[in-house]
């Protein structure tokens, strides 16, 4: 399943060809806070992960979560992730459970994906 880091802005009609080409319905996605980029597609968020380190990312700044570009705007976006699991920064669990963060990961990811 191919990897795509996303810097700039991209339609909905590429993330829906990602995600076909992925799980059909859902494409996994890692957001870059610092550096404000997204990594989408691969079999897990953790390929993509590794993705974003090799390009220069810092640890912890990468945080995971599956979106479903059929799904309506306030919908589209899961929080869920096994590299989410982040005890030390008070994650305990694969869902992210600071709304904060959550905000400003919706920010960058609709910075990027043209969902008009």
């Amino acid at each position: 399943m191919p990897i795509e880091i996303i810097r700039k802005k991209v339609s909905l009609a590429k993330v829906g060809e990602l995600a076909k080409s992925s799980y059909g319905d859902m494409v996994k996605g890692v957001v870059d806070l610092r550096r404000k980029v997204i990594a989408l597609g691969g079999e897990l968020h953790a390929d993509a992960e590794a993705l974003l380190l090799q390009d220069g990312a810092r640890q912890d700044d990468l945080w995971g979560f599956n979106l479903f570009p059929d799904r309506p705007k306030e919908e589209w976006i899961q929080y869920t992730s096994f590299i989410n699991i982040r005890p030390a920064h008070g994650n305990r669990s694969q869902e992210i459970q600071d709304e904060k963060l959550k905000k400003a990961i919706r920010e960058i990811i609709e910075a990027l994906i043209d969902a008009k």
